[in-house]
C-alpha cells in the first residue's frame, strides 16, 4: 500500500523551609499548604513524585517502591487512574504482543523509537518479563493467533485490579482529581512541585526527590518537560482509519480484504491493521498534507500483474457466456459487491460478456485491482488506542549510562556490603538529575498490537527501578557520613 499526499492563577503565607521556602501573595481567596504527603514524613527522608496515573506511572511507582520500600512515593494524577488500561482492547486491555521476544525484532513497530529502542530497552524488560509479572500476581494471560495478548478474563479491569492492588501493597499514595502545574529546582537540588486541585481551590506545594513525568500526551506533560529544560517534538496523531472520497465504496460497510493486511470498509472509509500501521508510520507526513491524499492500495498482493492477466484471460475464455458482473476468477480472493465496485469503476455494461471484453479493458481491470487509488479526504479515529506521535525527544533522555553519582568510599561500600545492584538503564534526563520519563510523554509511538502499553511497562520498569536504587544508594551514602 502506498500513499501519496497532494499538499493543499489578603494572604501571605510563609511555606516551611523543609518544602520550598516560598513566600506567596494573592489577591485571591484561594486555600494554600505545604505538605509532605504524609505527617510524619521526616525532612531528610526520599521522595518521589510521578506525575500521571497511567500505567508507565503506576507501574514505575510499583517498582520503585519495590526496590525502595522507605522511599515515598505519590502518584498524582488529574481523572481517574489508568482509564486508558481500562478501554484498550475494546475494554479487554491488549496487555502486551506475545510474538516479538527478540528485542531488535520488537524496536521495528515503533515508527518513533525503532533505531533507538534496539539496544537494551526491552532487554532489560520486555513482553515476557511483563507477562511474568502479571502472571507471578495472579493474572491469567492468553496470547491470541496475532501475537496480542489479553487477561483470561477478557476484561481490563483484571489488569487495573492487579496493579491497583500491588500499588496498595507496596504503599503506593494515589492522589485523584489534582494537577501538578509547576516543578522548579530547589536551592539543595531537589524539585519543589505545586499540585493544585481546582475542586476545592487548593494549591499544595511538595518538595520530592525525585520527579517521574508519566502523563501521556497531555499538555501538562509537556507544559513540565519544558519547565525543566526539555524540548518537545510537535505532537501528532497516530493510529486512525482513514476517511475516503467514495460514496459507492462507503456503502460496501462490512467488506473485509483478508490479504490486504486485512483491511475492512467502514461507514467513512477504510480501517483494519493495516490502515492503522500505515497512519502510523506516515503520522508525521499525513499531519503535514492535513489528512489529505491519494491511497494507492494492491487488492491482488498475492499474484504479479502478468499472472493476474493470465487468470484473467483463462477465465474469459473458459466462461465466455457468464456475464462479467456475476461472474470472476476465485483465484482473487473478492467477494462479488466488491467486484461489482471495480467493474462500476470502469463503467462496464451490466449485461456485458467475457467473450465481449477486450484485452486492453481486461488490463485496465488488471490495473485497477492491482493499483486502485482512492481519494483520501481526512482521518477517522481508532477508539481502542489514541496514541500520539511526539513528545520528549529520546536523545534527551539517558538511557544506556550510569546515573549514580556516588563518592568512592560510598561505591566501596556498596560492593562490600552486596545489596544492590546498580541498573545501567535510568530513563534519566541528561538534562536535570532524578528526573525521569516513562511511556507516552517520549517521541515513541507503536502500531497497534499491544507494543504501545509495552513502551509503558519497560520505560516505568526501567524508570522506577533506577529510582529505587538512588534513594537506597542516597540513603547509604547519608549512613556513611
Amino acid at each position: 500500500m502506498n500513499f501519496t499526499f497532494q499538499t493543499k492563577f489578603l494572604s501571605k503565607i510563609q511555606i516551611p523551609t523543609r518544602n520550598c521556602s516560598y513566600f506567596l501573595f494573592s489577591n485571591h481567596r484561594r486555600r494554600y499548604s505545604a505538605v509532605t504527603f504524609s505527617l510524619s514524613t521526616k525532612s531528610d527522608e526520599e521522595t518521589l513524585v510521578v506525575v500521571g496515573g497511567g500505567a508507565a506511572g503506576i507501574y514505575g511507582a510499583i517498582n520503585a517502591k519495590t526496590i525502595a520500600p522507605d522511599l515515598n512515593v505519590v502518584v498524582i494524577e488529574k481523572g481517574k487512574p489508568l482509564s486508558k488500561v481500562k478501554i484498550s482492547g475494546g475494554g479487554r486491555c491488549n496487555v502486551t504482543n506475545g510474538h516479538c521476544v527478540d528485542s531488535m525484532v520488537l524496536a521495528g513497530y515503533y515508527p518513533r523509537g525503532s533505531k533507538e529502542l534496539r539496544g537494551s530497552f526491552f532487554n532489560t524488560h520486555g513482553p515476557m518479563d511483563t507477562m511474568s509479572w502479571f502472571s507471578d500476581r495472579g493474572v491469567e494471560l492468553k496470547t491470541e493467533v496475532d501475537g496480542r495478548v489479553f487477561p483470561i478474563s477478557n476484561s481490563s479491569s483484571t489488569i487495573i485490579d492487579c496493579l491497583m492492588s500491588e500499588a496498595k501493597k507496596r504503599k503506593v499514595l494515589l492522589q485523584t482529581g489534582k494537577t501538578v502545574t509547576s516543578v522548579s529546582t530547589t536551592a539543595g537540588g531537589k524539585f519543589c512541585v505545586k499540585i493544585e486541585k481546582r475542586s476545592v481551590d487548593s494549591v499544595e506545594f511538595v518538595e520530592a526527590s525525585y520527579i517521574m513525568i508519566a502523563s501521556g500526551s497531555s499538555e501538562q506533560g509537556y507544559k513540565l518537560a519544558t519547565q525543566l529544560g526539555h524540548s518537545i517534538v510537535k505532537p501528532v496523531p497516530s493510529l486512525f482509519t482513514f476517511k475516503i472520497d467514495d460514496f459507492q465504496l462507503v456503502e460496501m460497510s462490512g467488506v473485509t480484504f483478508p490479504k490486504v493486511g486485512p483491511m475492512l470498509v467502514t461507514h467513512w472509509g477504510f480501517s483494519g491493521p493495516v490502515i492503522l500501521r500505515l497512519s502510523a508510520w506516515g503520522a508525521r507526513d499525513l499531519s503535514d498534507s492535513d489528512y489529505k491524499g491519494s491511497l494507492l492500495v494492491d487488492f491482488v498482493p498475492d499474484l504479479h500483474i502478468e499472472d493476474l492477466k493470465s487468470v484473467l484471460n483463462q477465465h474469459k475464455n473458459k466462461f465466455p457466456k457468464q456475464k462479467v458482473i456475476n461472474s470472476f476468477p476465485s483465484e482473487l480472493g473478492l467477494v462479488k459487491r466488491f467486484w461489482r465496485y471495480i467493474l462500476d469503476r470502469e463503467n462496464l455494461a451490466e449485461d456485458l460478456l467475457w467473450a465481449s471484453i477486450s484485452y486492453n479493458l481486461l488490463i485496465s481491470i488488471a490495473s485497477n485491482l492491482k493499483n486502485c487509488s482512492f481519494r483520501v479526504k481526512g482521518k477517522g479515529q481508532f477508539k481502542d488506542e489514541f496514541v500520539t506521535a511526539g513528545g520528549v525527544p529520546l536523545s534527551e533522555v539517558l538511557s544506556l549510562s550510569l546515573s549514580l553519582s556516588l563518592s568512592l568510599s560510598v561505591i566501596v561500600l556498596l560492593l562490600i556490603l552486596g545489596s544492590l545492584q546498580i541498573s545501567l538503564k535510568t530513563m534519566q534526563s541528561r538534562i536535570r538529575p532524578n528526573l525521569f520519563f516513562a511511556g507516552e510523554i517520549l517521541n515513541v509511538d507503536g502500531v497497534t498490537g499491544g507494543f504501545n502499553f509495552q513502551n509503558a511497562w519497560s520505560g516505568g520498569y526501567i524508570a522506577g527501578t533506577t529510582i529505587g536504587n538512588l534513594a537506597i544508594a542516597a540513603n547509604l551514602k547519608e549512613e556513611a557520613v
